[in-house]
């Protein structure tokens, strides 16, 4: 997938959290994502999420041909990461968002 969420399986946020992000995914077309599949979150999530001391973490990677040539010069790519910045900045907004409440 283009976005990976990852969050322990649901042990590293909130489940408010988990929900904004997926419905920032769920509400564009343009880029396939999942949550907690092929990364459910490295070290750093899973040994600092602490939701219910209000400690938030996720996990996201993006797939490199989003924003970036994957071959030899592996050349940043503008038209495309310009594409893929909106889509991010809607993802900080609902994990701050949702991490508020």
């Amino acid at each position: 997938p283009d976005l990976n969420l990852g969050t322990s399986d649901g042990a590293s946020c909130s489940a408010a959290v988990s929900d904004a992000l997926g419905q920032v995914c769920k509400a564009q077309q343009r880029y396939s994502w999942v949550l907690n599949g092929r990364f459910k979150g490295g070290y750093i999530t899973r040994a600092y999420g602490q939701p219910a001391q209000g400690v938030e973490a996720v996990q996201l990677e993006l797939a490199q041909h989003n924003y970036m040539d994957e071959s030899l010069t592996f050349a940043w790519q503008p038209a495309r990461a310009s594409q893929l910045q909106p889509v991010l900045q809607q993802l900080i907004g609902a994990l701050l968002a949702a991490g508020k409440r």
